[in-house]
């Protein structure tokens, strides 16, 4: 199977097809409106309006699974991203990315890549708590945390896959060079 066989939830409850985005580059980000990292919403914006002409696309997909920090519906999680952040890009329904109830594209995505660790002084507080949650996090290709991203190429291909402590200058490179 491809990343294109994959469908998921808009936040009406429609479904929407990863073929939709045939030919673009994709950032697929797991996010949470109350995390450490939330602020990256402001990077992730500018991203999207400096490269969305060049067939950039980032996909949003909320997710309640660390800390309870995206805890709100659909629509709450929406009015807050768009009031806050201004977030103009793509917005889906509320997702599970780990476990039984994760969704078959996060599943596709966890088992194509590796984690490549975590970085900077967040990383040195995020690793402690990851452990906790799965003593094994190093050896998995789970999502750890909030705001992993996933860079997807214009053919499918999953090419990168950056940890929330990763900094956005580097993810922008990335997009830029692949773009």
């Amino acid at each position: 199977m491809s990343i294109y066989d994959y469908s998921f939830k808009a936040q009406d409850g429609s479904d929407v097809s990863m073929s939709d985005y045939k030919g673009k580059v994709l950032l697929i980000v797991n996010t949470a409106t109350g995390c450490g990292f939330t602020p990256q919403y402001d990077e992730l914006q500018d991203l999207y309006e400096l490269h969305q002409k060049d067939g950039l696309e980032i996909l949003d997909f909320p997710c309640n699974q660390f800390g309870n920090q995206a805890p709100g519906d659909d629509e709450e999680i929406h009015s807050f991203c768009t009031g806050r952040y201004g977030i103009t890009f793509p917005q889906f329904a509320k997702i599970e990315v780990n476990g039984e109830n994760a969704i078959p594209l996060y599943k596709y995505l966890t088992s194509n890549s590796t984690f490549e660790g975590f970085n900077g002084p967040m990383g040195l507080v995020l690793k402690p708590v990851v452990k906790k949650m799965d003593k094994d996090y190093k050896n998995n290709g789970n999502i750890k945390w909030n705001f992993t991203k996933f860079l997807i190429d214009r053919e499918g291909n999953i090419v990168a896959r950056f940890e929330p402590t990763e900094q956005m200058k580097n993810v922008k490179a990335k997009v830029e060079e692949v773009l």
